[in-house]
């Protein structure tokens, strides 16, 4: 059950889609938010055949924005981009004349989802996304994912080239949010692969543990920032001890907690559980859950790439009713391909509109 669902393509070609976020911002400053920046990668070249859209207007809350005419969510916390690759792709299909397809496929735009932090841009992504955010009244989500050895030199290989060079992205990633909210989910995988079979042990664990830490202490220092260390699924099997152990050294007390469940596909009450006792051997760490497709739970055994029949879970929200648990969030961006499964698959992270559309459609 090792990275179950995980390599899930958090390749993001984060590169790919920033590009078009600051090409979108040239230019621009003061009320438009000098962005056009969006979730996990909103792109175009390569990334789902969707052609940039020109930057759109401020997002202001009750108030219909951008190509896809989506609005802030009366009661929502976070923030909704208008620049996502489900949101382009909305917009693609109201100019086809497809207009029951843009309505199911706003069943994902319309929800918040999260902005993905790689080696390009992301200093500047991170400082236009949260000031769009701001400017909206909501709070932005990321994801930080630059770690050196990134996953394991798989699917979402790359990352920072080392030590000191993740140093000063993460430094520039917190400088960039300033004094604006935004939640930030730090690493997926990162602490996990130190426990299992990828190769990051003594000297080269001791150092992503460093670098970890000392990401939550720079993070920290802005004090409307939120800080999550990922901390692996359900189906990745570890114990627990040893698990909240390899947190402690990654900086988990200074942080706001954990997150469970990124890109998979575990039901919401398995990870509320799943959670519980991780919280419980690290005295109480409050956690979020990435609910972006679990809806109908795994498929089962090792199916991670792109499994058939799943639906989109809950909607993001600091709402949850459970204790501990501070919010379901979609980190994952669904729609967005796990791989090249050997069935016909786009690449990790591009959009795909079928898979997008049975998500929507199989949702509750």
């Amino acid at each position: 059950m090792r990275r179950v669902g995980r390599i899930v393509a958090i390749r993001r070609a984060v590169g790919a889609a920033l590009v078009v976020l600051l090409a979108g911002a040239t230019g621009c400053s003061g009320s438009n938010g000098g962005s056009n920046g969006g979730s996990s990668g909103g792109s175009s070249g390569g990334r789902g055949g969707t052609a940039p859209a020109a930057a759109p207007d401020v997002a202001t809350p009750g108030r219909a924005t951008g190509p896809a005419g989506l609005a802030q969510l009366s009661g929502q916390a976070f923030y909704v981009s208008d620049q996502t690759n489900a949101a382009r792709q909305v917009a693609a299909l109201r100019g086809q004349g497809r207009p029951a397809e843009a309505d199911t496929l706003l069943r994902i735009a319309a929800q918040p989802s999260s902005q993905w932090l790689g080696e390009q841009g992301a200093k500047e992504i991170a400082e236009q996304v949260s000031r769009r955010a701001a400017e909206a009244d909501r709070t932005a989500v990321f994801v930080a994912y630059n770690i050196p050895h990134r996953d394991c030199g798989l699917y979402s290989a790359g990352g920072a080239a080392d030590a000191a060079s993740y140093r000063a992205w993460i430094s520039g990633v917190a400088e960039a949010l300033g004094d604006r909210r935004a939640w930030v989910v730090l690493e997926p995988d990162a602490v996990a692969h130190t426990l299992d079979t990828c190769g990051i042990k003594g000297d080269l664990a001791a150092e992503r543990y460093g670098l970890l830490a000392f990401a939550v202490q720079e993070l920290k220092k802005r004090p409307q920032v939120r800080v999550y260390l990922d901390a692996g699924n359900p189906g990745w099997a570890q114990d627990p001890a040893e698990l909240s152990t390899a947190l402690r050294k990654s900086g988990i007390a200074a942080a706001d907690g954990f997150a469970v469940n990124v890109a998979n596909f575990y039901d919401t009450d398995r990870n509320a559980a799943y959670g519980g006792r991780l919280s419980a051997a690290l005295g109480g760490k409050h956690f979020v859950i990435d609910t972006s497709r679990n809806g109908n739970g795994p498929l089962g055994g090792d199916a991670w790439c792109n499994p058939p029949g799943r639906a989109l879970g809950e909607r993001p929200t600091a709402d949850t009713g459970r204790p501990g648990v501070d919010a379901y969030l979609w980190i994952k961006n669904p729609g967005e391909s796990d791989g090249e499964c050997g069935r016909g698959e786009p690449r990790a992270g591009e959009f795909w509109l079928p898979y997008a559309l049975g998500l929507a459609q199989a949702a509750r």
